[in-house]
């Protein structure tokens, strides 16, 4: 071998070792999914050295299935639960306290339009259960029996119900709040760029390393399809959508977002997506926009400091509150 020919091996072999280091230093991702809250939940770490993550990934999913047992109505045990059994004021943890504060906040600015007092009509409905069903006008007559924006009250650390055999379901606004706890797991850890995704609902923690998230938005009536996508940091991202949970009976088709004021599906809109710095409210809005409708809907998001939306109506308009309209892309 000549010394011209061992010169060249040798700089190929340091080439190749520093893009082999180079290559082992590349940060990846750190992804872990569970099955939470009936959907599944993914949590992606994008820091540097992602990996030495893992526990706080593994705390982030035993917070959240903590959550879930506080607020699950189906728990005999669960705070939701003791609530709807009570016949007088309920003390309840702070993490429930917290999160129906948030109910009792969206249902006021909404007027009722959001609901925690929707058990005995979601029950009715099963959904839920799997196993959904056209119930009678008396039924759904029955079930919306003492509900409102004031049918429960917050005093001191008690729950008061207004009507004894008022039934609570945070279904609505409880998967938010769980992801939110993940992510506050996630950054008491030191992470600085995360996201917590719950069956499409959820909450970027940080920019995407440098850059921001496009987070896509799905079609309501085209699968597989992305309506439009937002460049976000930092923010929830939260979607309710007619075609979530459907059934059809004698050729009419149903969907699971009540509304409480007739007790039947709310009938104005196929998805509307809201932006917020937290996921349990921008989980709550969602549904109030959502069975508002349209026009109502985007007043309530144009009058919300917390809050930015888009409304898919039931005819396929599309509507975009003032704010979103600086991040959203269209295909």
């Amino acid at each position: 071998m000549t010394r011209t020919t061992a010169i060249f091996f040798l700089f190929a072999f340091l080439f190749l070792a520093i893009f082999a280091l180079r290559r082992e230093e590349a940060p990846s991702p750190l992804t872990r999914t569970q099955m939470l809250m009936g959907t599944v939940v993914e949590i992606r770490v994008l820091d540097d050295g992602a990996g030495r993550y893992r526990q706080a990934v593994s705390a982030a999913f035993a917070e959240m299935l903590r959550i879930e047992k506080l607020m699950s109505p189906h728990l005999p045990e669960s705070d939701i639960s003791r609530i709807s059994a009570a016949t007088k004021p309920v003390e309840v943890s702070a993490e429930t306290l917290e999160v129906l504060q948030t109910a009792l906040l969206v249902a006021a600015a909404s007027d009722g339009a959001f609901d925690a007092g929707l058990g005995r009509l979601i029950r009715l409905w099963g959904f839920a259960e799997g196993e959904p069903a056209l119930p009678s006008a008396d039924a759904i007559t029955l079930a919306l029996e003492g509900v409102g924006p004031n049918s429960l009250k917050i005093e001191a650390d008690k729950i008061h119900k207004l009507f004894p055999r008022l039934a609570v379901d945070l279904g609505g606004v409880a998967k938010g709040y769980a992801i939110d706890r993940a992510i506050d797991i996630l950054a008491a850890a030191g992470i600085k760029h995360a996201t917590v995704n719950a069956g499409g609902d959820m909450r970027l923690l940080g920019d995407r390393s440098g850059s921001l998230w496009r987070i896509g938005i799905q079609h309501p009536r085209q699968p597989g399809q992305i309506l439009a996508s937002l460049n976000l940091a930092d923010r929830a991202v939260v979607t309710s959508g007619d075609y979530e949970r459907t059934f059809e009976q004698e050729g009419v088709r149903y969907h699971h977002i009540l509304d409480p004021r007739s007790g039947y599906p709310a009938a104005g809109c196929q998805s509307v997506t809201v932006v917020a710095r937290k996921a349990a409210y921008a989980d709550a809005m969602a549904t109030a926009v959502f069975v508002l409708g349209p026009e109502r809907g985007l007043f309530l998001l144009q009058n919300s400091p917390r809050a930015e939306g888009m409304i898919v109506a039931a005819d396929g308009s599309v509507k975009v509150s003032t704010g979103l309209q600086e991040v959203i892309v269209w295909p």
